[in-house]
């Protein structure tokens, strides 16, 4: 019966629900829930009539001292570090005596909790709570909680130090608010903790604080309500001191304000673009030209806002730029926009890299150069009309020097004749030798007086010419004269047709070329003129064409509108009238072209340039 009794009762210790073992004053192992067993990972058979020092021999001390302690009536609490058959871990034992029927103690009974787990968990806790510390004092993030039934704030010591407030000090709802700076600050504050608790709308707020030290700070104010049963119970939030933040975006955005201040009034186009070329930044200037709003140019390509040839020039200068990291520097390019219109820019494309060199865009400075282009024309035109006029003027030097002195001398020579000639007879031929001496000089400065006229008057203005009605002039002055000759003009020019020039000038070559056309005729063939008229593009010819004896230009190009150059034996020609005619047709910026053959015909050509 007692044997049945005992194992009734070990089945029962067996099946306790907790980790408990009977170790007897001797030491010995007598018995063991299945739970202690587990905790140990031994069997029955191998715990039970053993000795607990021999199967924990680094533990003797330990089972000696807690078997002392529990014999004497004592119970123990402590944590013991103790390796199983497999691993190590961590119990925390209660160990307190174990009684007979006769309340004497006989030995212990060990309780044993496995708190393995819970001591990592414990240090996972600290370690993150000491990060938090760390990060919260690096951050200056401080914590906060209200307690809505108590109406009483906690502070964490980071919230009092942002605060400037002792280490004791414990606020109440609304000295916390109080902290907040008059004004806006306050009044959102405010506003946003009702709607929490009211609405549980959580918050994060930028708002400024006046500390105890009165020290005006910016701060994150964040919070969030907490509610149980639909109530409200507490508000807890994070409070972090940004003035440093603040202080660096507000220095940021001035920064930023007088670069785009400065970028936007500069006189010249400025842009950055990324690795498409899309245009990412640009300044007034560049929009101004592109005729934009910035935020319809931001996005758009080269391809977007000009013709498609100056697009593909710029983006193979971009490729060039980002892929060789190598800036372009005051290179000069045509834009066409896709209205027509050209500009011509001095541009430089700067590549921008990252911190790792990589190219993510360029940077643009395009400047207008276009008057700087047309002004550089003009004085080159200045320059070689300068030359052309110097090297004229030379010329007509030496031609005046060389005619006066030739006529000078031939005065000269025929005077000291006279003086010494005692034959009366002979000094009437002599005088009649200076008449005729005094007549050519006379021509000769009547033909110069006629180019220095033209000369004079290159600053005549240009008007508008019917000139259909001033070939017709030039027919009834020529009237005789060509009757005379046989010669007929056959003029195609319409009867309205109108070209800028001055009159005279027009009138004076137009007349040069008919007569030279009928003085220079063909013997086997009466002479006609022909005049017709072209226009194209701003550029209007006027032809004269004539069916004469013809020029040979392969001997004569060259010395064409010379001074004094002739190019046939006719006895009227002087080499005077091309010459005269080039200098009035350059007075009034036209240019004259020859084409001739011999025994054809020649075809004087007037270019003006509208």
């Amino acid at each position: 019966m007692q044997g049945a009794h005992q194992s009734t009762t070990s089945n029962l210790i067996r099946q306790l629900p907790t980790a408990i073992g009977f170790i007897a004053s001797n030491f010995e192992i007598v018995d063991a829930s299945n739970h202690w067993l587990r905790h140990f990972n031994v069997e029955y058979s191998q715990v039970i009539g053993a000795n607990i020092i021999e199967l924990f021999p680094e533990e003797k001390q330990n089972w000696v001292k807690a078997m002392s302690f529990c014999l004497d009536g004592h119970q123990e609490f402590r944590h013991q570090q103790l390796k199983n058959l497999s691993d190590e871990k961590v119990f925390e034992f209660h160990m307190s005596p174990w009684y007979d029927e006769n309340q004497l103690t006989i030995g212990m009974i060990v309780q044993i909790e496995d708190i393995s787990e819970l001591l990592e968990q414990e240090l996972r806790y600290e370690k993150m709570e000491s990060l938090l510390k760390a990060q919260s004092t690096i951050a200056k993030i401080g914590t906060w909680e209200l307690d809505l039934k108590s109406n009483k704030p906690t502070w964490s010591e980071m919230t009092r130090k942002i605060h400037e407030v002792d280490e004791n000090y414990e606020p109440t709802l609304e000295e916390g608010i109080n902290f907040y700076k008059i004004g806006y600050s306050r009044n959102k504050m405010a506003m946003l903790v009702h709607r929490a608790i009211e609405k549980n709308i959580p918050y994060s707020e930028k708002l400024q604080i006046v500390t105890a030290k009165g020290n005006e700070k910016w701060v994150l104010a964040s919070g969030k309500a907490f509610f149980t049963r639909g109530k409200p119970t507490k508000l807890i939030g994070t409070f972090q001191d940004i003035t440093a933040q603040v202080k660096a975006e507000k220095k940021t955005k001035q920064s930023e304000e007088l670069l785009n201040t400065l970028v936007n009034n500069l006189p010249i186009n400025v842009y950055i673009k990324d690795t498409m070329s899309r245009k990412l930044l640009v300044n007034k200037a560049e929009c101004n030209y592109l005729g934009y709003k910035p935020e319809n140019l931001i996005g758009k390509n080269d391809f977007d806002v000009y013709d498609s040839r100056t697009a593909e020039i710029s983006r193979n200068e971009d490729l060039e730029v980002l892929r060789t990291k190598s800036p372009i520097l005051g290179r000069e390019t045509i834009s066409v926009r896709k209205d027509g219109s050209v500009t011509t820019f001095l541009t430089s494309k700067i590549p921008l890299a990252d911190e790792t060199d990589e190219v993510w865009g360029l940077l643009g400075i395009s400047i207008d150069i276009s008057n700087l282009k047309r002004k550089e024309d003009q004085l080159k035109d200045l320059i070689n009309i300068t030359a052309i006029q110097n090297k004229k003027l030379l010329s007509f030097t030496h031609i005046i020097s060389h005619n006066l002195r030739s006529h000078t001398a031939n005065f000269t020579m025929l005077l000291n004749f006279l003086t010494q000639e005692k034959d009366e007879e002979e000094k009437e031929k002599i005088i009649e030798m200076l008449l005729d001496a005094s007549d050519g000089l006379t021509e000769a400065l009547s033909n110069l007086n006629q180019v220095l006229s033209v000369k004079d008057k290159v600053s005549l203005k240009k008007t508008t010419i019917n000139l259909g009605s001033q070939i017709n002039q030039v027919q009834r002055i020529l009237g005789s004269f060509l009757k005379t000759n046989n010669a007929t003009i056959k003029n195609f020019v319409p009867k309205n047709f109108e070209i800028k020039g001055v009159t005279e000038y027009v009138e004076n070559i137009l007349i040069n070329f008919i007569t030279n056309s009928v003085k220079y005729q063909h013997p086997d063939r009466s002479p006609v003129i022909v005049i017709e008229v072209e226009k194209s593009k701003g550029i209007t010819l006027i032809h004269v064409r004539d069916n004469g004896m013809g020029i040979d230009l392969t001997r004569h190009k060259k010395k064409l509108f010379g001074m004094y150059k002739t190019f046939h034996n006719n006895v009227d020609a002087r080499g005077i009238g091309l010459y005269i005619c080039k200098n009035q047709a350059e007075a009034m910026d036209c240019d004259i072209f020859v084409e001739s053959e011999v025994n054809v015909g020649s075809t004087f050509t007037l270019c003006f340039n509208e």
